[in-house]
């Protein structure tokens, strides 16, 4: 790990949780995704965590973060979840505290990529067919927003990264922050919405539902 030797001891020294994104627990699939050598750094920095108890102790949060490797949708959460477990455990060791699957959404690098490949309207119908209302409930963009290094708030990271501010008379900057308009605004949406109500729904928390 070079310079960054000592990190897994400060971060348990400041008790931070920790989110590692590992795209799959087959090496063959990481390579495919990330590169070679990806998949054998993780794992070291995995059991490096580990050796300063993230994910064995009840305060020192260690989750994985899976996202699918092309246009399609996370499989189950808690069906996948065993198999991280079993795999992981099994071949080196690892121990961690959640698996959280996360949507691809048809933006930035991986908008590009599918164009590329004539894949992004096949991906954008998908995410628009997949529709769950039941994952309405749980959107991030009701309870928080985001905000941008000048102070912009944004009705969420996806929002953040594509320029769209808060609108519709909400309060837009952090200067004007107020908790209670915040709460009542309508929200700024778009296609890429479809994105975090697909299938289970998507969440920095992972699946919105079951």
């Amino acid at each position: 790990m070079g310079d960054m030797e000592d990190l897994p001891r400060f971060f348990r020294e400041e008790g931070l949780r920790l989110v590692a994104s590992i795209p799959c627990y087959s090496e063959e699939n990481v390579r495919a995704q990330r590169g070679p050598g990806v998949y054998e750094r993780s794992d070291e920095a995995l059991r490096r965590l580990n050796a300063q108890s993230f994910g064995l102790e009840p305060d020192l949060h260690l989750n994985l973060v899976y996202n699918p490797a092309g246009p399609l949708l996370p499989p189950d959460q808690a069906e996948l979840e065993e198999d991280y477990r079993r795999e992981l455990g099994e071949r080196f060791g690892i121990v961690f505290t959640r698996l959280l699957t996360i949507t691809n959404f048809p933006l930035g690098r991986f908008a590009d990529l599918l164009r590329t490949r004539d894949e992004e309207a096949g991906c954008t119908r998908l995410l628009r067919e997949s529709f769950n209302a039941r994952t309405v409930e749980g959107l991030m963009c009701r309870r928080q927003v985001s905000v941008g290094w000048d102070g912009t708030l944004y009705d969420c990271d996806f929002n953040l990264a594509l320029g769209w501010p808060v609108d519709h008379g909400a309060p837009d900057h952090i200067r004007r922050f107020d908790v209670d308009a915040l709460r009542q605004r309508r929200i700024v949406t778009g296609e890429h919405c479809f994105g975090c109500t697909a299938g289970c729904g998507s969440s920095c928390g992972g699946a919105l539902v079951r």
